[in-house]
């Protein structure tokens, strides 16, 4: 029989209440027993949704406070120094957010891109000498939990050497050398499950479908040949890409299962076949678990049919790999386009795709016929309704070279920038948001409601505008913005104002730790009815002369942080993207705005895992954001800001960007990121963030004094800003005072010190 399990579900919750029980207790308004309550309230819900879908097997080991890598390296008593030795909540949340109970600032874990995704995890940090300890029991509470409510239990875990992979070192060591002292702990872990009565562990090892280095190639079969002894049996969970050239050695790896992502590499299913053997189980991914879209039964059916004729042993289904990338409930959505809602699944609806193709191939009498009828109908109307635009189409055939050139090249705009601007040097500046309020969220909220009109809404935000120009002034700050009071998210507000776009009401999907996001799906082709930011950006520079920065969202980044439509290539969705923004750009500068911010915050995460496709996504990638970022006179100076990402193996794209200005997250690693700029010399003027807005703390002057010295080690002084890392919308109002006050400080000390 076909057995039908997941790789793991959401956490928030169906009405985010983890977001919410965590920032409360991270206020102190509740306690940990309390924190923990609601919890389990939400595992236990989420394990009978599950198991209503029919599920044979359940995960558990996928529910987080704040991140699945963290839950690893506490796991396995990877603490660095600075937090202590303890493992408590306390610790945890140290290192996830660099602060103390007691006050104490900390420097938090580096954080980063889950290899394509918009999730972030916390980076771990081994040393040459590292120990491993078994330092937690939460896995293994959460399974008695699950099997106390009578459910069959899949405990999931980080592979060990996916983890290794993602860790960070603090010297220069191999970190394989590290394996004879983790393995140990992984067979604590995998004995103990066995003594709880746990018979399938899913480990996942993602790092499978990157090109590796042969010894880490290598080092699977010593790893898990060591592994194989453990009393339970091991489903190697592997997605975001195919196996390629490891689909060999992978599938003749000494476990009981294998799984693949049919859904991002649908053509592996032959090379797996060609080496799999018959008494292991083949899971196959065919649910997409990184997108909303119903999925393609017949072409599901068709890969599942190819399985069976040529693999004789046990077959399971699965989505492509976690769900945690999508929204849980598509029921929750009772305001949506009739016409497009039956074109979407979420993680509900998506295991209900599984069980509905279980029972097409098992029990194809009970399968309710009707159900792949439908869904197919469903799907090709989507496929022959999706609206398409032959305005943009038109547009999309006149793209050449000349939309993607600066008049001239950045010297010669760098000379006119300067003299227009008059800055100083170590010019200061911020990324674009500032703090948003109870009562800005209500004025938006309500006018959105309808309960006050529109010349009450403009009159609340160009007060809260007026507001945020006068405080960055009072800070002494150099290049102001308007504060972005008007944005509810910096991705969501473009597309409510581009056609093309379809919005959910409670579709979040967690970014990292409480902070979630509701990604726009784009269904149809895209054009700009009208300008977008144009006279918010135009009023506050009436306000100030100073120069004030236009704040925009590149085509990039909305595309990545999007559920974008499957039926064209994304960069044909991109391209369109950048005709409309550059629209926008343009009017910008019309309206007498002389910087303008072209966030590309998702720039990196584009990439495919394999590097030998990189090029061709970072062509497209460039080429957008040239787009709309080349109609300016060369007086224009153009920023780009970019998220916490690693540059070293793509810095020659991102000089190719040619923005004049480009603003990166930095403080977290230290300003390890600018090792990129060690042997490439970047050509254009660079901002290192000094100030981590993700954590609580409020950073002295000395710190980013240090910080700026060690960027100044690598890029020449006169091309270096001075920001924080990121936008400001998540902070309070009461340290960004005095953490602008010392950045400011900082910035004025250096130009001192250079006389």
């Amino acid at each position: 029989m076909i057995k039908i399990h997941n790789l793991g579900f959401p956490r928030l919750g169906e009405h985010r209440e983890l977001k919410f029980a965590l920032e409360r207790y991270w206020r102190g308004e509740i306690t940990q027993d309390e924190l923990g309550r609601i919890a389990a309230e939400l595992r236990q819900r989420h394990w009978r949704l599950q198991a209503s879908s029919g599920l044979d097997l359940i995960p558990v080991g996928d529910f987080s406070y704040y991140d699945h890598v963290l839950d690893t390296s506490v796991m396995l008593g990877v603490i660095p120094e600075r937090f202590g030795s303890s493992t408590g909540f306390d610790t945890y949340f140290r290192m996830a957010r660099g602060q103390s109970t007691d006050g104490v600032p900390f420097r938090a874990c580096e954080m980063t891109k889950w290899f394509d995704t918009n999730y972030h995890y916390l980076v771990p940090e081994v040393t040459a000498d590292q120990q491993f300890v078994l330092s937690s029991t939460k896995l293994f509470d959460e399974t008695r939990e699950l099997q106390a409510m009578g459910y069959q239990p899949k405990p999931v875990l980080l592979g060990p050497l996916t983890w290794l992979w993602l860790a960070k070192t603090t010297s220069d060591f191999n970190k394989l050398d590290l394996v004879d002292r983790l393995l140990p702990i992984y067979g604590e872990i995998l004995h103990r499950l066995a003594d709880q009565g746990v018979e399938w562990v899913q480990i996942d090892e993602p790092i499978l479908v990157l090109d590796l280095p042969n010894t880490w190639r290598n080092a699977f079969e010593s790893v898990y040949n060591r592994l194989q002894s453990s009393p339970v049996k091991m489903l190697l969970a592997t997605y975001f890409g195919e196996l390629g050239e490891q689909a060999s050695f992978a599938c003749k790896l000494p476990v009981a299962g294998l799984h693949i992502d049919l859904v991002r590499a649908p053509e592996q299913l032959t090379a797996v076949l060609d080496n799999f053997v018959n008494h292991k189980v083949l899971s196959l991914g065919l649910i997409d678990g990184r997108n909303i879209w119903r999925t393609d039964l017949n072409a599901a059916l068709s890969a599942i049919a190819d399985a069976r004729e040529r693999f004789k042993g046990e077959l399971w289904l699965a989505p492509s790999c976690s769900l945690l990338h999508v929204p849980i409930d598509l029921e929750h959505e009772t305001a949506l386009d009739p016409t497009i809602k039956p074109w979407l699944a979420f993680a509900r609806q998506k295991l209900t795709e599984l069980e509905v193709l279980r029972l097409a191939i098992e029990e194809p009498a009970a399968a309710e016929p009707d159900l792949i009828v439908s869904a197919n109908a469903i799907r090709s109307r989507r496929e022959s309704t999706l609206i398409h635009n032959p305005a943009v189409q038109a547009e999309l055939a006149k793209i050449d070279s000349s939309l993607t050139q600066r008049q001239n090249p950045f010297p010669v705009r760098r000379e006119q920038q300067r003299a227009k601007l008059k800055l100083p040097s170590y010019p200061t500046t911020t990324i674009g948001s500032f703090p948003q309020t109870p009562e800005i969220r209500k004025a938006r909220a309500d006018f959105k409601r309808g309960l006050i009109s529109e010349t009450d809404y403009i009159k609340h935000m160009e007060h809260t505008i007026e507001f945020c120009v006068r405080e960055q002034e009072k800070l002494g700050l150099d290049v102001l913005v308007h504060g972005e009071a008007e944005r509810n998210d910096m991705v969501e507000y473009f597309g409510e104002q581009l056609d093309g776009f379809l919005f959910t009401a409670n579709g979040w999907v967690q970014s990292y730790g409480s902070r979630c996001v509701k990604p726009p799906i784009i269904y149809g082709d895209v054009s700009r009815p009208k300008p977008m930011t144009v006279g918010w950006s135009q009023y506050a520079q009436s306000l100030t002369d100073k120069p004030m920065k236009g704040m925009l969202t590149g085509p990039v980044t909305i595309l990545n942080w999007s559920f974008v439509r499957d039926d064209q290539p994304r960069s044909t969705t991109a391209y369109q993207l950048a005709l409309a923004i550059r629209e926008e750009v343009n009017d910008l500068e019309r309206a007498g705005i002389p910087i303008i911010q072209i966030d590309e915050a998702a720039f990196r995460e584009g990439l495919p895992p394999r590097q030998s496709r990189w090029q061709t996504y970072l062509d497209w990638a460039v080429r957008a954001f040239r787009i709309c970022s080349s109609g300016v006179n060369d007086s224009t100076q153009i920023h780009t800001h970019m998220c916490y990402s690693e540059f070293n193996d793509i810095i020659t794209s991102i000089a190719d960007m040619d923005a004049d200005v480009i603003t990166i997250e930095t403080s977290r690693s230290n300003m390890e990121l600018l090792y990129a700029f060690i042997d490439f010399n970047y050509p254009n003027e660079i901002g290192p963030g000094v100030y981590d807005i993700h954590s609580p703390n409020v950073p002295t002057t000395d710190d980013m004094i240090a910080l700026l010295k060690k960027a100044g080690e690598r890029i020449d002084s006169d091309h270096l800003w001075v920001n924080p890392d990121c936008g400001l919308k998540t902070r309070q109002w009461q340290d960004v005072r005095i953490s602008l006050a010392n950045m400011t400080e900082a910035a004025k000390a250096l130009r001192s010190a250079a006389g």
